[in-house]
């Protein structure tokens, strides 16, 4: 099962190298959103959000979010899912009762 990931996770990386050029949205969360939030997520030095990310985690779909908490996915892109699902406590919002 564990390759399977592994491939999941390097067609996800190849497609978005190969779009490259085009804007990238993960749970309706564009670029700039994902961008504003990434310094709060990444450690070793995690800083509180900016308002610009918390206004970008405000229309992002959290239960897709949630659903990469387990994923080898964020990692591989810097990425700290534990600071990512305490993100959205700190903007304020509550997630997903099933997250």
């Amino acid at each position: 099962m564990g390759t399977v990931k592994l491939v999941v996770v390097m067609i996800i990386m190849v497609g978005l190298t190969v779009e490259g050029s085009r804007a990238i949205s993960l749970c309706d969360m564009n670029d700039e959103g994902l961008e504003a939030c990434k310094p709060s997520v990444t450690q070793p030095d995690p800083v509180d959000p900016t308002p610009q990310c918390c206004e970008a985690l405000k229309g992002a779909n959290l239960t897709c979010l949630c659903s990469y908490k387990n994923s080898m996915w964020l990692p591989s892109l810097g990425i700290d899912p534990t600071l990512a699902m305490g993100l959205p406590a700190k903007c304020s919002l509550d997630m997903p009762s099933d997250c």
